[in-house]
């Protein structure tokens, strides 16, 4: 296709060329052009590297119009699939949208936890290379490392008002890091037999959880270091450990398959207390609550639901609000298996199960919307649920390897990933 230009501007492109031509030393195709092109012997000085100068700007201009193609393409996706427009969108419904806004790197092995300080602009992240590192989450700044640990770091957890950090390792050391001023190591506390795998706050903050591959689940007086109690009953390595919002159960998982829900307070643990279903078996130790079994692989997390997610949950149940629906608590656990699956603890039962990932399911967060809820896999990506609908809405290719962890914001619109790839990347909700 023959372009057209106006007499001024094939002026202008020949002196271009000429001032190339004549700055590069070819002079013999200098004046052959000359001739031919009928030009003057003196070029204007406003024409000096002009050619160069327009051939980078194109390179740039290309550049930038694949990027906009890929958006487009995005959009045009998303409006495919019936996704809310941006402008329909409130907060409640903000999500993580490629690409991401920072891609962290500084840790030497796998991260394996990523979790966001709950008042200052910090996140945290664990690595099997020993250390745990803090960032700013806004500006992507690598703020400073804590050293300590003498192998992998496998769990890290922040008490409620984040000034007590806490992190455990296959060292079989559990950590409490000073989060107000020192980031000094102020406590370490042993007890567990293998590696640890797991740690949680209690909400009130006077007592720490422990999970570990010794098969038990220590509960730590945070004051004193001292392991008040020890719950027993897993019969493989426990994963995970997370306490609900009240702060009266726990949630663990483990390679046996199984999810159980225990009463924390140690002191009256009664058999009023149990709900039992179908499932339950009778067991020797008092503060157990509830036994959950349907997965067909090792259990890797779990997560509480949040308040705001009950309704959403009932909905995907098949359960009318005016017909009675599930109280709850609803717990969220992610398997080896490939799914996620939703319970209600007080009856025992699996409520219904989501499935799409294309390996093992490492991390889960819900959205404090309530709306929807965030998984990680080791099929390098991130998953983004309907709960209502009982769907993946958004997949994103998060990581070159396998995604070992994420987390969610509270009050701030960013998800924050880990991987084997030794990457901690940040993402913008939009």
């Amino acid at each position: 296709m023959k372009m057209v230009l106006s007499q001024r501007q094939r002026e202008e492109l020949n002196q271009a060329i000429a001032d190339y031509l004549g700055s590069n030393g070819y002079n013999d195709a200098l004046e052959a052009f000359r001739k031919e092109a009928d030009m003057p012997n003196e070029l204007e000085r406003k024409f000096g590297g002009l050619l160069e100068k327009k051939w980078t700007s194109v390179i740039r201009l290309q550049k930038k119009v694949m990027e906009l193609e890929a958006k487009l393409s995005e959009v045009e996706k998303e409006a495919i699939e019936g996704a809310p427009s941006r402008q329909k969108r409130t907060p409640s419904e903000w999500i993580p949208r490629p690409p991401e806004k920072f891609s962290l790197t500084g840790h030497r092995a796998t991260v394996t936890r990523v979790i966001f300080h709950p008042v200052f602009n910090l996140m945290i992240s664990s690595s099997e290379d020993a250390t745990i590192k803090v960032w700013d989450f806004e500006t992507g700044e690598y703020e400073r490392s804590l050293k300590g640990h003498t192998d992998s770091v496998q769990d890290i957890a922040f008490d409620q008002q984040g000034k007590l950090l806490a992190s455990c390792s296959s060292d079989l050391s559990i950590k409490l890091w000073d989060f107000q001023q020192s980031y000094e190591c102020i406590k370490t506390m042993q007890g567990h037999d293998h590696n640890v795998s797991s740690v949680a706050f209690v909400p009130a903050g006077d007592y720490l959880l422990s999970a570990s591959r010794d098969k038990t689940i220590k509960m730590w007086e945070v004051a004193t270091g001292y392991c008040v109690k020890t719950f027993t009953g897993h019969r493989e390595w426990v994963r995970m450990v997370r306490v609900n919002v009240d702060g009266d159960l726990m949630a663990t998982c483990s390679n046996d398959h199984a999810v159980r829900v225990w009463h924390i307070n140690s002191k009256d643990c009664k058999v009023t207390h149990f709900f039992p279903s179908k499932n339950y078996k009778i067991l020797n130790f008092s503060c157990f609550f509830q036994e959950l079994r349907d997965h067909d692989h090792t259990v890797e997390c779990v997560a509480w639901a949040p308040e705001s997610a009950a309704a959403a949950i009932n909905e995907a149940a098949g359960i009318d609000n005016k017909k009675g629906a599930h109280q709850g608590p609803f717990l969220a656990s992610g398997s080896r298996d490939k799914t996620i699956r939703i319970w209600d603890v007080s009856s025992g039962l699996c409520l219904f199960t989501l499935a799409g990932h294309d390996n093992w399911v490492r991390g889960i967060v819900f959205h404090p919307g309530g709306k929807y809820m965030l998984t990680a896999s080791d099929d390098k990506t991130v998953r983004i649920w309907d709960i209502k609908n009982k769907r993946c809405t958004k997949t994103l290719h998060a990581h070159q390897h396998f995604c070992t962890s994420l987390d969610m914001h509270k009050s701030h619109p960013y998800v924050v990933t880990g991987s084997v790839d030794q990457t901690v990347k940040v993402w913008e909700c939009r």
